[in-house]
């Protein structure tokens, strides 16, 4: 997991390096003309989509839904997906009910589309575009370096589908600004979730997604109930389970939405409570700085996995080789 966390910059030049496939794909999208977008993933994939979610809903105006695989393989049940846009995220792209599900939605009428690291996965044969994420081998059953660039390639093909030359141009800063979110030390978050009954993390937009895979890896690799939630719903109910036994990391990524986690924070530490900003004037652990509302969130990634590989090896686990986990998980 350390390892593979520090591949991130480089592997992210190279996917950067392949511009032209991205191009083609917005251009065929475009053609497409959907009226909507279905995303498909589970697991970090399944962040990776709330993150493409906001993309898509936000930059390109297309109204997302998230597919239930199960809606297939438990209740037998197809529907007319005809100018739908049809995403699966898979880092192995070989969990059967992916697999299946974007086998029907192609027979379906929908333009398919794999976002996976092995372009030769059942996933990727099972779409009628591939866009691969050049992340190389991943062995660490906690996925990051896959979960990084996907949430990168999402936002470079969304980036092209708008034009957004703004945007295009802050990823290709993306590798620079991972090196750099590499030499911030989260320790001190890392240190609190010693003897913790749980963990909180917070975020809003842009950052929702990042915010749920980080709590996740946190239930991965340490085996503590980790629980990501946006900042308004955290208000609407897991705020009573908060206390000092229960860490809060917040990332502030968005001015859109900023008002509403200020508001938060502010109300965490009014109540003792022992939080974590990250992207603010008052910042309790250090970042490089605001670039993007987009590209941070996904920067934030980075520091967050270095902190929880090295607290979980403090605690005595294998943030590699999680009890009960594997690399493929297969559902159906």
């Amino acid at each position: 997991m350390a390892a593979e966390t520090a591949e991130i910059p480089a592997r992210a030049d190279v996917l950067l390096s392949r511009q032209l496939i991205v191009d083609r794909v917005a251009e065929r999208i475009r053609e497409f003309d959907p009226r909507f977008v279905v995303l498909c993933g589970r697991g970090s994939s399944g962040h990776v989509g709330v993150f493409l979610r906001y993309l898509f809903e936000v930059r390109a105006r297309l109204l997302v839904s998230t597919s239930a695989p199960s809606v297939l393989t438990s209740y037998k049940q197809t529907h007319d997906m005809r100018q739908i846009l049809f995403i699966v995220i898979s880092q192995s792209g070989r969990s059967p009910d992916l697999v299946l599900a974007t086998e029907r939605a192609r027979k379906s009428g929908a333009l398919t589309i794999a976002l996976v690291n092995d372009a030769e996965s059942p996933a990727a044969n099972a779409a009628e575009i591939v866009l691969a994420l050049e992340a190389g081998t991943e062995r660490s059953v906690a996925a990051t370096k896959t979960v990084v660039l996907s949430m990168m390639q999402g936002a470079r093909l969304v980036a092209a589908l708008t034009s957004d030359n703004c945007l295009s141009s802050r990823i290709r800063n993306l590798p620079k600004r991972f090196e750099q979110a590499l030499r911030c030390d989260w320790r001190a978050w890392g240190d609190s979730l010693t003897g913790a009954r749980a963990a909180f993390v917070v975020s809003r937009g842009y950052g929702l997604g990042p915010a749920k895979e980080i709590a996740l890896k946190l239930t991965e690799t340490m085996r503590l109930p980790g629980l990501g939630y946006s900042a308004a719903e955290f208000r609407h109910g897991p705020i009573a389970a908060a206390s000092r036994a229960t860490p809060v990391l917040a990332l502030r990524t968005d001015a859109a939405s900023s008002d509403l986690m200020d508001d938060l924070i502010r109300e965490l530490q009014q109540g003792h409570h022992r939080v974590f900003e990250v992207g603010a004037a008052t910042e309790d652990l250090p970042w490089i700085g605001v670039d993007h509302s987009i590209c941070d969130p996904i920067a934030m990634l980075l520091p967050a996995y270095r902190a929880i590989e090295q607290a979980a090896r403090r605690q005595g686990f294998d943030p590699d080789r999680p009890g009960g986990l594997s690399k493929v998980t297969e559902t159906l």
